[in-house]
């Protein structure tokens, strides 16, 4: 997806008709600078995104969600759009903003990670 080419950071692993996956700072996120399993993913996708593995097949009235997810158990609700297009457009929006540091990911943890998330603020320049 020639739209998230642009964004500083954010790499597109997956792009399918239903479901796309762009993850921030994959070269960081590597298990060793950053744990692994919390590589900040956006995922874009035509209906709910599910948790169980499977062929989930929306049916085209389906809205489209744009959601973020910090970690396995940590993520932002998503937003719904009623086209692919302006689901992408918020995507890109959500993403640009998570680099810049104006994303409030720590108020999504119950249990704060300190010193990971000061981490995070520096690697985005910033802490809301």
């Amino acid at each position: 997806m020639d739209t998230f080419a642009d964004l500083s950071g954010w790499t597109v692993w997956n792009d399918g008709d239903h479901r796309t996956v762009v993850v921030y700072r994959p070269d960081v996120f590597d298990s060793q600078a950053f744990p692994a399993p919390c590589l900040p993913t956006i995922y874009l996708t035509h209906g709910r995104r599910g948790r169980r593995p499977g062929d989930h097949r929306p049916s085209p009235g389906d809205p489209w969600y744009v959601s973020l997810s910090l970690e396995p158990d940590v993520s932002r609700d998503g937003e719904s759009y009623d086209t692919r297009e302006a689901a992408v457009d918020a995507a890109v929006e959500l993403a640009e903003a998570f680099d810049a540091g104006e994303v409030d990911y720590r108020s999504l943890y119950q249990v704060p990670r300190e010193a990971y998330l000061d981490e995070l603020d520096r690697l985005t320049g910033g802490n809301t």
